[in-house]
């Protein structure tokens, strides 16, 4: 078996607050090959503090530690700040969760993707224009042209989207990290927008962590699921077998999703306790 893009052992990730520390992920390990991994869990979970930790992008007061993150070989704990500036957003790229926060209001679009572009890679503003309007086109933007000349505001949110998947796929990364890229969209744009991540992914042979609440979204997408549960990996399967999945926090999952092939009168509420004790079980025996 080849060596694993990305392999995280170990990793913590610590908040001090006034009541104490919170543990907002608690010692996990996993690898990512070249290949699509989901990342599920319900919100607070730790799903994208561990999309974070990766490119080490947990600031003070926040801790983070971790036995390695290897990256090809590397250790990414053992690079300077300025050398992890060579390596997020070119060889590792992040989506964000709402391109609104992510691009900059005062910037036309084009302008921030020729940025990003010249940063990681020696070529010419002229070289960098070309680039960025054809990578405009290849996430399916009908109008290049005009988008590129327009401000973040202008644009609709799948619109943003593509935009924001343009822009972190222009340096040809190897690692592709998606926090909820499509949350915020409807149904159809969804659709689209995992469309043409999925088609870019498998054209470049790139690794893809895809982080999400939607069981059903990333079982349709993903190779593999890993679920998250308090900061911790509670099961990983393969994302063909998650209905054959035991743990009862995944269970609880799956049954509290309504299902068109078996309508039922009530949904199952989610039983966190049972779970939780056995996670708190799991761990004091190592």
């Amino acid at each position: 078996m080849s060596e694993p893009l990305l392999s995280v052992e170990d990793l913590w990730v610590r908040f001090p607050t006034r009541n104490g520390v919170v543990e907002a992920v608690r010692g996990i390990s996993f690898s990512v090959g070249r290949e699509r991994v989901g990342i599920v869990g319900e919100s607070g979970s730790g799903k994208s503090m561990t999309g974070r930790s990766i490119l080490r992008l947990i600031r003070s007061p926040g801790q983070m530690e971790a036995k390695h993150i290897t990256f090809k070989g590397q250790n990414l704990l053992d690079l300077s700040e300025r050398q992890m500036r060579g390596i997020r957003g070119h060889r590792i790229s992040m989506v964000m969760q709402d391109p609104k926060f992510s691009l900059n209001p005062v910037m036309t679009i084009g302008k921030q993707i020729v940025e990003v572009l010249r940063l990681h890679a020696k070529v010419s503003r002229k070289q960098a224009i070309v680039s960025a309007l054809e990578m405009l086109e290849a996430v399916q933007i009908r109008d290049p042209e005009r988008v590129f000349n327009a401000y973040p505001h202008e644009l609709s949110g799948g619109m943003g989207q593509r935009v924001m998947i343009a822009m972190m796929l222009i340096t040809d990364p190897e690692l592709l990290i998606a926090d909820e890229p499509t949350s915020a969209l409807d149904v159809t744009v969804q659709m689209r927008v995992l469309a043409i991540m999925d088609k870019l992914v498998q054209e470049r042979g790139m690794g893809l962590i895809f982080v999400s609440h939607d069981l059903n979204l990333v079982s349709s997408f993903c190779d593999r699921i890993i679920i998250m549960y308090a900061g911790r990996i509670v099961e990983t399967c393969l994302a063909k077998d998650l209905h054959k999945a035991t743990h009862p926090y995944t269970r609880g999952l799956l049954n509290a999703l309504p299902r068109l092939d078996a309508p039922a009168e009530r949904l199952d509420a989610l039983q966190r306790e049972e779970s939780w004790k056995q996670e708190r079980s799991v761990a004091a025996h190592g």
